[in-house]
């Protein structure tokens, strides 16, 4: 997240130069086994984090992002709403979360939650994204009334909520099966999930960073059930703390054969690691440009079967996430709007953007900024705008 160089276009590059960079790489028998369509492996993975040859990379990348989607990148005009931090769990790496009784500490009621909602009724908002902390007291119809006053709010908006690890607590609290939770869930009014609180999906960085909280195969498995109920999802990684290399290509590996499962996956979101406050401060550091625009090249080139690839500006920073689109990422998310988590961690970015300003980072790297809805779907293309 340091400040990235000027945005990177190959979009010219000749084709005999392009192939001439990345066999002087190293790197022609997974440019030739991408060009087949063939998989790539743990190995191929590992070796495109370790390669010192990043703009090889991200030139694959950027074919692979092309091919798919020319030089259309998606954004939305949503907002966030984090409904509470107080949590029963103490994740190493959060600078979000509460205790109860903590003077930080917050709980929004759903009239709350629905005047946050009515607050942006100004702007042309289509998608209200809510996740929050593990509530030690709150019940099973506190989540549905979150949803529903979200709804109340705004009735026409998309709500994008809970992560897995809200979603395996609303089960467990629910005293129902899952076929009727999930179908409260969707009477209520929820349209899709976020994807968060995966982190790492390995048992090591869960054991040393977060063992309180649901590991990789919970997670994964929780995953499944949202997809197998008929709810779109994204998917995430928190990249830059204590994992290493292997683990993040495993993590990724492991999204893909979900992905070949179920196929309800939307999005891949790198998520870059933001120390500060957090218990991590003194080992965790910023991550840099290098390693953020390779999480984003690595993902596009791993997740063959995903269709979408976002740069995340408020952890990337704008400049990093304008960079990406040319390593691989297809998005770069939305206005967002009063974001809590990451900036408890320290990030120094707004906590929105206008729609006008996303369109003119989108143009400035030299791609056509258009919005969509949460499932994709094209609202409308943004012309050029100048600063």
């Amino acid at each position: 997240m340091t400040a990235s160089p000027a945005a990177h276009n190959y979009a010219h590059l000749d084709e005999t130069l392009a192939k001439k960079l990345i066999q002087q790489a190293g790197l022609g028998d997974i440019d030739q086994r991408i060009a087949n369509g063939t998989r790539l492996s743990l190995e191929d993975g590992i070796r495109l984090y370790e390669t010192p040859h990043l703009a090889a990379v991200g030139l694959m990348a950027h074919r692979v992002r092309t091919s798919r989607h020319g030089r259309k990148t998606y954004f939305n005009i949503n907002q966030h709403v984090n409904y509470t931090n107080i949590c029963i769990y103490s994740c190493k790496f959060c600078a979000f979360a509460a205790k109860e009784g903590e003077a930080r500490g917050y709980l929004m009621t759903p009239e709350v939650v629905e005047q946050k909602v009515r607050e942006q009724l100004h702007r042309p908002v289509t998608e209200v994204h809510m996740v929050a902390g593990i509530h030690p007291t709150m019940g099973y119809d506190y989540y549905l009334d979150v949803v529903r006053a979200a709804k109340r709010g705004r009735p026409d908006i998309h709500v994008k909520a809970f992560t897995m690890v809200e979603i395996e607590h609303i089960l467990n609290i629910s005293g129902k099966s899952e076929d009727e939770v999930f179908a409260d869930l969707r009477a209520a009014g929820l349209g899709s999930c976020p994807g968060g609180g995966a982190e790492v999906l390995v048992d090591r960085v869960h054991k040393a960073v977060f063992r309180e909280k649901m590991g990789p195969d919970r997670w994964l498995m929780a995953a499944r059930k949202v997809q197998r109920h008929g709810f779109k999802m994204n998917a995430t990684m928190l990249y830059g703390h204590i994992e290493r290399v292997d683990e993040r290509v495993q993590h990724l590996i492991k999204l893909r054969e979900v992905q070949d499962e179920c196929g309800g996956f939307m999005a891949f979101i790198p998520l870059a690691f933001w120390p500060y406050h957090t218990d991590l401060a003194n080992f965790g550091h910023v991550t840099t440009g290098n390693l953020d625009l390779r999480s984003i090249a690595v993902a596009r080139l791993m997740l063959d079967n995903f269709p979408h690839v976002k740069a995340y500006w408020v952890m990337l920073t704008q400049e990093s996430a304008q960079t990406a689109l040319s390593f691989g990422a297809n998005d770069i998310d939305g206005t967002v709007t009063e974001e809590k988590i990451t900036h408890e961690a320290g990030t120094t970015e707004p906590q929105a953007l206008g729609v006008d300003q996303i369109a003119h980072l989108i143009n400035e790297a030299g791609y056509e900024p258009v919005q969509r809805t949460t499932i994709y779907e094209e609202i409308g293309e943004r012309q050029a705008t100048h600063a």
